[in-house]
């Protein structure tokens, strides 16, 4: 195993290492919801650690009430995301009393999709609700720096027309169900989350320390990419100081700043968490294979990084997925 390779010249007036990280984001749907509320309602969601939540109104409104945040009024087009998975209630007033939803009976349409309607009088509230779960490395990252909820109350112009057409578009396929109908909800739905997403990073720079602030700095961003990009490559401190133009010195005392640990410690973090998802999609996939593609001289070397990351060997993990996952 050689991964002492250069490395390609890079135009880095053509690279951004936040759109890089954000776009490798993969979602796994729990489960997708088309409500069709009216009167007077009320439903408690339980909490769902390890899962962001989402709710978007397509006709009429909604109060979100989460424990600790003020109520929000949802109004059509809206989006409201609860990035920590935390238990909340979503009502037609803030004093209305609330029933679990689960306990509501519910029209299952697919694996992933199903169709609620509570209440016959009074005026109609219709809203797609949804939990998702990010795959990648990344996601473990972002989602622990966003608040505790996020409220899209106004699109930008451009991306305002095709959110709503969008929105419309969800709000006609969750009327008609055609053929496909599932496939396509779920899919206009996680766009949005990463709209959202999107939309929150732009709007709310001021909040972005940590590892999302570290992405837009101008040379550690860089530093970063070159590991997400090459995790393969025999990094070292100085070889990455030199990629970004910073003494050795200076580039590990702002790594460390921005980014919460040094660059050695979050290398090994990038790699375990790709070989965690590696071992989850690929069955077949060899530890010898998983190894040279992380950087690893051996697999014996991988196995020992990997068990004193994960506290497990890659074996025990690859039995016990999808049970379990590294912090």
């Amino acid at each position: 195993m050689n991964h002492s390779q250069p490395t390609l010249p890079i135009d880095w007036s053509l690279v951004d290492p936040l759109g890089e990280a954000l776009q490798h984001l993969r979602m796994n749907g729990l489960f997708y919801c088309h409500s069709e509320l009216a009167g007077t309602w009320g439903a408690t969601l339980p909490p769902m650690e390890g899962y962001l939540m989402f709710h978007v109104v397509l006709t009429g409104h909604c109060w979100l009430d989460i424990p600790g945040c003020d109520p929000l009024l949802l109004k059509p087009g809206e989006f409201a995301m609860v990035p920590h998975g935390e238990g909340h209630n979503i009502q037609d007033d803030p004093q209305t009393a609330c029933v679990d939803l689960f306990s509501l009976e519910r029209e299952e349409l697919s694996d992933r999709y199903e169709r609620l309607k509570y209440g016959t009088q009074g005026e109609r509230t219709t809203m797609i609700c949804g939990a998702v779960h990010f795959e990648h490395p990344a996601a473990s990252r972002l989602l622990t720096l966003l608040p505790h909820v996020i409220h899209v109350t106004k699109w930008g112009d451009i991306e305002g027309e095709w959110v709503q057409s969008t929105l419309r578009m969800l709000e006609l396929e969750t009327r008609t169900m055609r053929p496909g109908g599932d496939a396509v909800i779920t899919r206009l739905a996680d766009i949005l989350v990463l709209q959202t997403l999107r939309w929150w990073i732009q709007h709310e720079k001021d909040k972005q320390e940590g590892w999302l602030g570290a992405l837009q700095d101008e040379r550690i961003g860089r530093a970063m990419a070159l590991i997400h990009r090459h995790p393969e490559r025999d990094w070292t401190v100085p070889l990455l100081a030199s990629e970004v133009a910073m003494s050795r010195s200076g580039f590990s005392a702002r790594f460390t700043q921005l980014v919460g640990e040094p660059p050695m410690k979050y290398l090994t973090y990038w790699r375990m968490q790709l070989a965690w998802e590696q071992l989850r999609e690929d069955a077949q996939l060899s530890l010898y294979t998983l190894a040279d593609k992380l950087g690893y001289r051996s697999e014996a070397a991988f196995s020992r990084a990997f068990k004193r990351h994960t506290g497990i060997s890659p074996g025990a993990a690859r039995k016990q997925l999808p049970s379990v996952h590294p912090q």
